[in-house]
């Protein structure tokens, strides 16, 4: 799949970093770095603009060792870019170490991964049908 591309960082497009990456990693396109004390939250800037093709999204997630590493996550996981959006991709990042955490200007700071998704159309109805869990919730099926 082909997805137009506007790149106004100062870095390469998002690349995949192994040959089955489902994810591509995008960089912060910062003149200076952000220092994120713990539990604060920043709006990191990509320079990246994208068009998609219709009944596509883009979800933008963390990388998981920063998660691991420093705390560091993407606040609204996954994040979603919308088709019809032309915007610049802004990733919202937060601390939640009890340590501050550096971001440098290219730094890889989370991951893009396109999608294809369907719109619905709800059918209202007075029951639905039984499953063999039917209304069981969190923890039902087990450890």
């Amino acid at each position: 799949m082909e997805v137009k591309i506007v790149n106004k960082s100062s870095f390469a497009l998002p690349e995949y970093q192994t040959p089955q990456s489902a994810g591509l990693d995008i960089r912060a396109n910062i003149e200076e770095s952000i220092t994120l004390q713990p539990l604060e939250r920043a709006m990191v800037p990509t320079g990246l603009y994208v068009e998609l093709p219709e009944g596509c999204e883009m979800q933008i997630r963390p990388r998981s060792g920063l998660a691991a590493k420093h705390g560091i996550t993407v606040l609204n996981s996954p994040g979603t870019i919308d088709a019809d959006y032309r915007g610049e991709i802004k990733v919202i990042l937060v601390n939640l170490s009890n340590t501050p955490f550096t971001i440098e200007a290219g730094e890889r700071i989370a991951q893009m991964i396109v999608a294809r998704y369907e719109q619905i159309e709800w059918q209202a109805v007075e029951e639905l049908g039984a499953t063999e869990r039917g209304a069981g919730g969190f923890g039902s099926t087990g450890k």
